[in-house]
């Protein structure tokens, strides 16, 4: 970028990508180098422009292939989600953008770049913030990208150096977190950029208006493209898991000194032909045929004082685009993008709180709807017209005793449509959410059952606890019965012997039509299920889990999840916790899998996001692979039988554990202490993680049962 213009950008070789080496990594010796060849010749962006000119401008070309239709990344339904989301946080840019670009001086440019790269990291710290947490340090960093070397600089350093006008992009870089298997060095690599910035001076002007706006021009459209495309090579490349498993997505986004906007492509990498002798050809075969390219229309992102508008359009395209390029290397939020986004509406409850506003639906108002929205009116009618002053009053903010917290000797009395039971607690099995407690029904004390209570509905609104332990009771209720109506039984899967809701004391008036009467403890749902046992984590606690219990733990659990399967129904939430050992009523004693709260009926469901037990793929995107479980059973053995205790406070270092301790072999080698068909086991699992392929549960059944017997000299009881 010479003076502020894009021109011609041709990078140089800079520092060679290693080849990729992990123990996962599918390419070839020979296509990684061929990818490499290719990469180092790949470097003008405006030979590749040219290439693509036709195709962009919808003249016919050699290749045949027709215009493409950009369609948009986001939505308007998204971006207003994602600015309900971003609600209260503080985004602050310090170096304001000069509204004066285009006048190509030297210290305009500078402020440019200074602008540009303090709007990217005021935009990460705050995103990161807002949806990560405060906990662990913001593992990114922004820095230029210089043409010529195709080095990384900050700008200031840049500037000192007097390389500021061979600056060609502006990065968000992934450095990791330290001491957690991060980036070593404090200089950039191309396959550490989590999204580009391309910082020209003509984005707005030269755009094309198109039916839903402006779009970018065909010559900086190329140039995206182009840097697109070399970013996902170079991740491909890398030895790094993290950066190489997305190799098939990139954001780049368009700025000057006004507009902004964002350019999204998407492709399998491995399916371009790395043709050395005609790489622009090549990689503008594998646009026009193998890309998915969206792109945003260009809208304003800085006003007039360089200040940008961190609620428009504009920027909440780019802030959305940084947003999902984080999770690609970071793997799902800490909180929820649909989670604060639904908080909007409770934030407008207060606001009408404080206004003193009632629903005039609920006074009578046949006029309480304009255009489909409810209307509000001030509850105090009779006041006078003048601003007086309100006398603050203390208000005991206390809060009543309204959760329900239950004492070993306590009986609780549930009824459901048909009958009334009461039970006694004995023993609390975990504090965990919902906890879980070992009773006995008062009019049958032989028999004892496992008791989960959730929460009142009248609780779900002030707290999040209160809303995942009623979920998780809800749910388990409704797993266990469509287990039940789908003709699965095993003894390694609870049963339900009942479920109802709390009788609380004194007199219910619950209307007809609501959920609560309004006592605290109106409507808490119940859960009793068969049979008892002592968790995993309690045994592990007290040195009582050995050999045969991780054999039989291994066998029994992986028994639930393949009859589980079979019926479509996937854990999602396995950790010790979670594990029962059952002594008594059988002959030997075997272990149950329950806790089927955060099970996953359908695709949609989310499993639960546990850093310790949690499966690569869950962290990674939220969602269950075929071999999620039985990679979450692999890490509570590890665990259970000695494992290294590690301190994890981050998905990204969760992440980067498993990557090493697989890589090295840390958790085979440590089950191989144990048993040799568990360290095979662990090896089988580390193959198919993250893949589509299921897992043949029979044949390690087989296997397990077969060490189990001639370990111990006794059949295990395969009947359930």
């Amino acid at each position: 970028m010479e003076g502020g213009s894009p021109g011609r950008v041709s990078l140089g070789s800079g520092r060679k990508q290693s080849s990729a080496s992990s123990s996962r990594s599918r390419q070839q010796g020979s296509s990684s180098h061929a990818c490499k060849d290719f990469l180092s010749k790949f470097v003008d962006n405006e030979i590749l422009t040219l290439t693509l000119e036709d195709w962009l401008s919808g003249r016919s070309d050699e290749s045949g292939v027709q215009q493409p239709v950009l369609d948009v990344p986001f939505n308007l339904t998204e971006l207003k989600k994602f600015d309900y989301a971003l609600e209260g946080v503080a985004f602050q840019q310090l170096v304001r953008m000069p509204n004066a670009l285009y006048a190509s001086t030297d210290a305009v440019q500078a402020i440019a770049h200074l602008a540009i790269e303090d709007f990217l990291h005021a935009a990460v710290k705050g995103l990161w913030e807002r949806f990560w947490g405060h906990e662990s340090a913001l593992p990114f960093t922004v820095q230029c990208i210089h043409s010529t070397s195709a080095r990384f600089y900050p700008a200031e350093e840049a500037l000192a150096r007097d390389k500021l006008d061979g600056v060609c992009a502006t990065a968000i870089l992934f450095k990791g977190s330290r001491g957690s298997g991060g980036y070593s060095s404090s200089r950039g690599k191309w396959d550490q950029i989590v999204e580009l910035a391309l910082l020209r001076p003509d984005i707005g002007s030269l755009s094309t208006r198109q039916n839903d706006g402006q779009r970018p021009s065909h010559s900086v459209l190329g140039e995206a493209l182009f840097f697109a495309l070399r970013v996902m090579l170079s991740r491909s490349l890398s030895k790094s898991r993290t950066a190489a498993r997305n190799s098939n997505c990139m954001y780049v986004l368009l700025v000057d000194s006004q507009y902004g906007g964002v350019v999204k492509v998407e492709g399998d990498v491995r399916t371009l032909e790395f043709d050395s002798s005609n790489v622009y050809d090549c990689a503008a075969d594998w646009i026009k045929r193998n890309a998915k390219i969206t792109v945003s229309p260009v809208d304003r992102v800085w006003n007039k004082l360089g200040n940008a508008n961190w609620g428009d359009v504009g920027t909440l395209q780019i802030l959305l685009a940084i947003y999902h390029s984080i999770i690609l290397f970071c793997g799902p939020p800490k909180y929820e993008l649909e989670d604060l986004a639904t908080e909007h509406s409770s934030r407008i409850q207060s606001r009408r709180s404080e206004r003193a506003l009632i629903d005039c639906s609920e006074a009578g108002d046949s006029t309480s709807m304009v255009n489909g929205n409810r209307i509000f009116r001030s509850q105090n009618r009779g006041c006078s017209p003048e601003i007086v002053e309100v006398q603050e009053e203390i208000v005991d903010v206390r809060p009543p005793e309204e959760n329900l917290k239950l004492d070993i000797g306590s009986v609780v009395a549930m009824e459901d449509a048909d009958f009334q039971k009461e039970y006694e607690i004995h023993d609390i099995l975990s504090d965990s959410d919902p906890p879980i407690y070992h009773s006995t029904p008062v009019d049958e004390p032989s028999r004892g059952y496992l008791l989960y209570v959730g929460s009142s509905p009248s609780h779900l609104e002030p707290a999040w606890e209160d809303m995942n332990s009623w979920y998780q009771v809800q749910r388990q209720t409704k797993v266990l019965t469509l287990m039940k109506q789908r003709g699965l039984s095993s003894k390694h899967i609870p049963q339900i012997v009942a479920s109802g809701r709390l009788v609380h004391p004194g007199e219910c008036n619950k209307p007809s039509n609501g959920v609560s009467c309004g006592h605290p403890w109106c409507g808490t749902p119940i859960l009793v299920t068969s049979p008892v046992g002592e968790t995993v984590s309690n045994l592990i606690r007290n040195g009582l889990f050995g050999v045969e219990d991780a054999l039989k733990c291994c066998h029994d659990c992986l028994t639930a999840i393949s009859a589980a399967s079979s019926v479509g129904i996937r854990h999602g939430d396995i950790r010790p916790e979670n594990v029962i050992r059952v002594t008594s009523g059988s002959r030997n004693p075997h272990f149950v899998l329950i806790g089927w709260g955060r099970a996953i009926l359908e695709d949609r469901d989310r499993p639960s996001m546990n850093l310790f037990y949690s499966s690569t793929f869950a962290l990674q995107e939220g969602k269950l692979c075929a071999a999620s479980d039985a990679e979450s059973l692999i890490y509570l053995l590890y665990f259970a039988c000695g494992g290294v205790s590690i301190e994890l406070d981050s998905v990204e270092g969760a992440l980067q554990w498993r990557e090493s301790s697989w890589s090295k072999r840390v958790i085979q080698q440590r089950l191989g202490d144990v048993s040799a068909v568990l360290k095979a086991f662990a090896d089988y699992v580390d193959s198919l993680c993250g893949t589509p392929y299921p897992i043949d549960y029979d044949i390690w059944l087989r296997r397990l049962r077969r060490v189990i017997n001639e370990d111990h000299g006794k059949e295990i009881d395969t009947s359930g």
